[in-house]
């Protein structure tokens, strides 16, 4: 390996050490030492907080019960389409996907809106909840339904990329012996989707634990805290002086994902089941008289878990105040124009957003293409040098955004080098880039799999240097799934507010801490047009992907047919 070579893979592993790496290990001296050296005592006196107590069950509660009700959702989502021969299969699973997309935040409020008793699209319909009778998403039932619907498409992602894989001739030879559907589910299909199963629970069960938005708008009112509410009240409350006493509730919660994710490899590894091949045209049982049921009971999971609480956001959008019916007469684009026109917070939010989640996309997309190249390409201590960053890189994705806010707080709270991040707009560009570093990797490290390393060989046999290859060999070669790796991290980042909450600042706010204070301050019809704007958004860039994957490989474009 060459000096240029040998410096940028440094660069690389440096930079990823540093927002990836160096945050995290701060955040576990803090919270597992004290003035005598390493100890486990700072955890144990929190875990005797009454409080804390009863965050951590509420939190482990409401995230096994989301998990079981998401995975069974899914699962059945992803059995019936990927079995099926129903109709509209490419339109039913970019919508059921549709609500992983939107940030958490947004379907929270939509959810309020929707059922609320000041709901202007049940008050236009006559059929509103008499008013002052308690919401009836307030508390554990309504946290785990929300939770189920925002993680319900990731187990069908889940699932429906395994059975894309799936031996279709074990399923041929057994309807070939006489064995009906039902029996092929029970003794075939379910078996071997065992470890796809436990890594849609385990990753659902990881996702509820460390949402913020929903637990906040949902879980607060019904007086039911979990830890990333507890987190983020103490550390508004009472300012960066909590700093130590958040950290330690931060360790707990990264502590708990890391230990359900290690038990998800344990038990993957026991479940694990010799399933390969290249993707499939998906198998497709003839339904027979009882298709129209089935597509219709698919487009009703459709309708109640999308279309009903995107029409009460829209609804409440357009009133002019929240609690009065929408009809002909109290129809108003008034709150568009004050959220786009006239109030400078919204606008200078959707300026951040932009700027921060388009920077973050871009250098992630850089990052992305050198991480690749050096994970496939070159010697094996090369590759292995460009696994621990990988390596960190996935860890920081793993853990929960708030973990991750309170670690760059505790990075970055002092000035770096002369530098001052903490309170400015920088430090949340940062910490994008360190915890959605592994989205972008992920569909450019698929590419780099299947690129010939002949191409780079004859580079070097020729006598291009390593920046040159990367120009004319890499980079382009790279450059579809770097870009569509670009596209999702700006969806996520654009909307998100689990790790801007603890980090922004007046004059650096994000769309998501608008949007979230909006509701929270009781301004419920801007933060209801802010929330349609960005859910716009959200499904234009998901088709701009769409159209980018015809040239991607499959499955990097996961909504893709």
């Amino acid at each position: 390996m060459r000096y240029g070579q040998r410096a940028t893979l440094a660069a690389v592993i440096l930079i990823v050490t540093l927002l990836s790496g160096l945050p995290l290990a701060l955040l576990f001296r803090t919270g597992l030492t004290d003035a005598t050296g390493l100890t486990v005592v700072p955890l144990l006196e929190a875990l005797q907080s009454p409080s804390l107590q009863r965050a951590l069950w509420n939190s482990v509660q409401s995230a096994g019960l989301s998990a079981f009700c998401a995975t069974s959702l899914g699962t059945a989502l992803a059995l019936v389409i990927g079995l099926t021969d129903v109709r509209a299969r490419g339109l039913l699973v970019f919508l059921i996907l549709l609500p992983m997309m939107i940030p958490p935040h947004v379907t929270a409020i939509a959810w309020l809106q929707a059922l609320g008793p000041g709901s202007p699209l049940l008050g236009a319909l006559g059929l509103a909840p008499p008013a002052g009778s308690p919401h009836p998403m307030h508390g554990l039932g309504g946290l785990v339904t929300l939770l189920t619907i925002q993680h319900a498409p990731l187990v069908f992602l889940i699932l429906r990329a395994t059975l894309r894989s799936f031996p279709r001739e074990l399923v041929e030879a057994a309807r070939l012996s006489g064995a009906g559907m039902g029996r092929i589910l029970r003794r075939i299909i379910l078996p071997l989707l065992a470890p796809a199963l436990l890594a849609g629970f385990m990753l659902a069960f990881t996702a509820a634990l460390g949402n913020f938005g929903i637990n906040a708008l949902i879980g607060v009112p019904g007086r039911f805290t979990t830890l990333p509410v507890l987190i983020w009240q103490r550390l508004a409350a009472f300012g960066p002086g909590m700093l130590p006493g958040v950290a330690v509730i931060a360790l707990i919660l990264a502590l708990l994902t890391i230990v359900v994710l290690g038990l998800q490899l344990l038990l993957t590894r026991r479940l694990r089941t010799q399933m390969g091949g290249l993707a499939q045209a998906p198998l497709a049982h003839a339904l027979g008289p009882l298709r129209p049921a089935v597509e219709a009971g698919l487009w009703l999971v459709v309708g109640a878990t999308l279309v009903l609480p995107l029409s009460a956001l829209v609804a409440t959008s357009l009133v002019p105040t929240y609690g009065v019916p929408l009809s002909s007469v109290t129809a108003t684009l008034a709150n568009y124009a004050e959220v786009l026109l006239r109030q400078e917070v919204t606008a200078r939010a959707f300026v951040n957003s932009t700027v921060i989640a388009g920077t973050a996309a871009l250098l992630i997309a850089m990052l992305a293409i050198l991480m690749g190249h050096f994970m496939t390409r070159g010697s094996r201590s090369g590759q292995r040098a460009a696994g621990l960053a990988v390596g960190q890189a996935e860890v920081a994705y793993a853990v929960p955004g708030l973990v991750v806010s309170v670690a760059f707080i505790l990075a970055f709270i002092q000035p770096v080098m002369g530098l001052r991040l903490y309170n400015t707009i920088w430090i949340i560009l940062l910490a994008y880039v360190a915890a959605f570093l592994a989205i972008g990797l992920k569909p450019v490290l698929a590419a780099f799999a299947q690129m010939d390393s002949s191409l780079d060989d004859a580079g070097r046999v020729s006598g291009a240097g390593f920046g040159r290859r990367i120009r004319r060999i890499s980079a382009p070669l790279a450059a579809p799934a770097a870009a569509s790796g670009a596209i999702l991290v700006f969806l996520t980042a654009y909307n998100e507010v689990t790790v801007s909450s603890l980090l922004w600042s007046t004059g650096n706010e994000t769309i998501g801490t608008v949007i979230f204070n909006y509701e929270s301050g009781g301004y419920t019809t801007l933060a209801a047009a802010m929330s349609v704007v960005t859910v716009l958004a959200t499904v234009v860039l998901m088709l701009c992907a769409n159209l980018m994957g015809r040239r991607l490989p499959p499955g990097i474009v996961p909504w893709r047919e």
